[in-house]
């Protein structure tokens, strides 16, 4: 599966330590990211992450249009609700993931169920909607 990873600068440091702790589920599936979390993602893990530009470059743009074409199976968007910073972008994201039916998670609890139903193959019903490629940058 292609799971895209996305954080507000106040939740980075919270996601590099969720891809630690879940480093060997991310592990067997192609991650990709913005380019600010991606970087601290792959120094943190170990882990390839296709990156994509910076949020503030069009990097969830980029993803976005990835969701669009089916291309990315999940969204871990790690959302700091007290910054407005980039509202856009979350409500652009999520609009996107509503309209193709692609599982979001805007906070660690709900970032830590997907990742256990991931592992548990609950998420397999994505493969039978269509094949799952490889991403492509």
């Amino acid at each position: 599966m292609n799971i895209a990873l996305m954080s507000h600068d106040n939740k980075k440091e919270l996601m590099v330590q969720f891809c630690i702790a879940y480093c060997g589920i991310l592990s067997k599936h192609t991650v990709c990211a913005t380019s600010g979390t991606g970087r601290l993602v792959a120094e943190a893990t170990g882990l390839p992450v296709q990156l994509f530009l910076t949020q503030s470059h069009g990097g969830s743009q980029q993803i976005g249009a990835r969701i669009a074409y089916e291309e990315i199976d999940m969204v871990l968007f790690f959302n700091d609700p007290n910054s407005d910073e980039l509202d856009r972008d979350l409500h652009y994201i999520t609009q996107l993931c509503d309209q193709h039916n692609v599982p979001i998670a805007t906070n660690a609890a709900t970032a830590e169920m997907l990742i256990h139903g991931l592992a548990r193959g609950d998420l397999n019903w994505r493969e039978l909607i269509k094949p799952s490629s490889p991403l492509k940058v």
